[in-house]
């Protein structure tokens, strides 16, 4: 007797299989599995897969739209100025209020895993004290991890260093950093090394906000990929926006590229926002922030895609679906052959849990994660949007939709 069968799956490499769990685990995969469950789902040819990973987001901001004031502006900076304004008044009690309201809806679209940057700017900390007691709710469903974010600088902002390494102490899981925002190039490459070193002391891995800034003389990315191999993070470090890269001399890109994959640095792109944030400054033509996503994937680079705000102080939108990432990922990268419209939803999926260090697989032993969807193939998945079936976390069903059906009065 098992707990839980899937009938009928269909896996995104295509194949149809049933899926045995027993307890937090899968037991089998096959063709066709006899047994009896306690639950058995009919998958009839859907979409199940790995469940989506959120690989960046700012939960500690979350849901505050509107607090104290909207971002008129729509600008990276205004919304940094912002976020100052709320952080000074921000309470846990508040921080875990609108995480948990925000993890409810993330789990009801598959989402069970997510790094979220959290600031360590306030020496109250805050935010930190709220999503440690949010990540302890959360853990039989989600797997959180929390990086030390220094929003305002490593050394730019007085006391930022020891509020990060005491948020490290409370139990953060990853060191953070912005090395575009610190005051001069040469405190944004001191701050580069300094995480690696701390991290290297620790045996952490290293997420840092890097190069987020139009500005193509913004090569932090190549100071973060030299200092991983010089203190062996080699798998255990991640670039997020790398926005810079878009505007760079394609010279020197040619050369940056195979540091960064030498040095087994994964980047995390945000489409919905990178796009949104960056070209700020410019009339036309104008650029739009992204990544140079298809050429880091043709060299082999880890890549996930992050949703990274929703209704926030740098974003008024959002909907908790990776799936929105991946379809806007898709079109401004221009991702649109059979092969790399797929490699999207694996970008969303299995690839971003990679990043983050989360040993799953759809294979007997691996964690019984998963999540079933009202399509068939992932690239039908992405153009629909389709919903999320059932969400299955640690071998439980933690989340069912109805597949929609329309009602139509046409009078056809």
């Amino acid at each position: 007797m098992i707990d839980l069968l899937i009938r009928g799956a269909q896996l995104p490499d295509g194949r149809n299989v049933d899926i045995a769990i027993a307890g937090a685990s899968i037991a089998e995969v096959a063709p066709r599995i006899e047994a009896e469950a306690h639950e058995v789902i009919e998958a009839a040819g859907r979409l199940v897969s790995l469940p989506f990973v959120d690989p960046h987001f700012h939960m500690d901001a979350t849901l505050s739209y509107g607090i104290p004031r909207i971002n008129a502006s729509g600008t990276l900076l205004e919304g940094i100025a912002l976020w100052g304004e709320l952080r000074a008044v921000l309470t846990p009690e508040e921080v875990v209020e609108r995480a948990l309201e925000y993890c409810n809806i993330a789990v009801s679209k598959g989402i069970l895993a997510i790094r979220t940057h959290v600031d360590v700017t306030d020496p109250r900390l805050a935010g930190v004290e709220g999503l440690l007691e949010v990540r302890e709710k959360v853990k039989d469903v989600i797997d959180l991890q929390l990086v030390a974010f220094p929003q305002d600088g490593w050394y730019r902002s007085q006391g930022a260093e020891e509020n990060l390494i005491r948020a490290l102490d409370m139990g953060v899981d990853v060191v953070g950093g912005i090395p575009h925002f610190e005051r001069t190039l040469a405190d944004g490459a001191a701050s580069v090394r300094a995480a690696c070193e701390l991290a290297a002391e620790r045996g952490l891995q290293v997420d840092l906000h890097c190069d987020e800034s139009d500005d193509p003389m913004s090569r932090h990315i190549e100071t973060l990929a030299a200092e991983t191999i010089r203190c062996g993070l080699q798998g255990r470090v991640a670039g997020s926006h790398l926005t810079s890269m878009h505007s760079m001399d394609n010279y020197y890109v040619a050369k940056l590229l195979p540091l960064i994959a030498e040095a087994g640095v994964a980047a995390i792109p945000n489409p919905l926002i990178n796009i949104t944030l960056q070209g700020r400054m410019e009339s036309y033509p104008k650029r739009r922030g992204m990544t140079r996503v298809p050429e880091l994937l043709e060299h082999g680079i880890p890549v996930g895609l992050g949703q990274d705000c929703m209704m926030d102080p740098w974003y008024p939108l959002g909907t908790a679906d990776m799936l929105d990432v991946a379809f806007m990922g898709l079109h401004v990268a221009q991702l649109t052959s059979p092969a790399q419209m797929a490699q999207c939803y694996g970008l969303v999926t299995e690839s971003s849990a990679g990043i983050l260090g989360l040993d799953w697989g759809i294979e007997a032993g691996k964690p019984a994660n998963l999540v079933m969807l009202d399509a068939t193939t992932p690239v039908e998945a992405i153009r629909k949007r389709a919903t999320r079936l059932a969400v299955i976390s640690r071998g439980k069903v933690v989340s069912r939709s109805p597949a929609p059906q329309a009602e139509l009065a046409t009078g056809w």
